[in-house]
């Protein structure tokens, strides 16, 4: 017996829908479609917006080294919760990199990965991004606690969380550098 054009069909859909869950062919189309539907993000209504006074949280980098939170204060900080295991959090690191390469010196930037710390190494060198990663060895502030990743949050010179948003973000537009260049002129 020939098969049907409606059981084919239906086989193909099945066929696309393992592949897509159950294989590393499937986290690569997840990462596609998160780049595809990456929009930049929006800064937060100044009714939405809420003061980070607890700056309270320490955490190590990929090499060990200790970094104190708490010498971000005053300053303009770009946090970002992520894991190499994450599509979506993969989808926006090339746009992550180019931001953090033309405002490294400028904005603190605390990427703080949910991952193990060979697995972050490994991928950090593959990619080779230059971007800071940071592991948490205390609780981050309650206003900093995500409930998914990737999250991102923008804080200016005050303490002011300008920017919360969840998902794969296109961080290396125009939105984004124009909000940045604004809160470095208020410095």
């Amino acid at each position: 017996m020939k098969p049907t054009k409606k059981q084919l069909t239906n086989a193909a859909y099945i066929i696309f829908i393992v592949l897509f869950l159950f294989t590393p062919v499937g986290f690569y189309l997840k990462v596609y479609v998160s780049r595809l539907f990456s929009f930049s993000p929006t800064e937060l209504s100044e009714e939405e917006r809420k003061i980070l006074n607890d700056y309270t949280w320490k955490l190590s980098g990929l090499e060990g080294d200790s970094f104190d939170f708490e010498g971000t204060r005053g300053r303009i900080v770009f946090v970002n919760f992520w894991a190499t295991w994450c599509p979506p959090c993969v989808a926006e690191m090339p746009s992550l990199e180019e931001l953090y390469k033309d405002y490294g010196d400028k904005v603190e930037f605390v990427f703080v990965a949910h991952d193990e710390k060979e697995k972050v190494s490994l991928y950090m060198y593959k990619k080779r991004y230059s971007f800071p990663v940071y592991f948490e060895r205390t609780s981050s502030p309650d206003l900093l606690s995500p409930e998914y990743i990737p999250t991102t949050y923008v804080i200016d010179e005050k303490g002011e969380i300008v920017v919360q948003t969840t998902g794969a973000k296109n961080w290396n537009s125009n939105t984004t550098r124009q909000l940045l260049d604004k809160l470095l002129s208020e410095e």
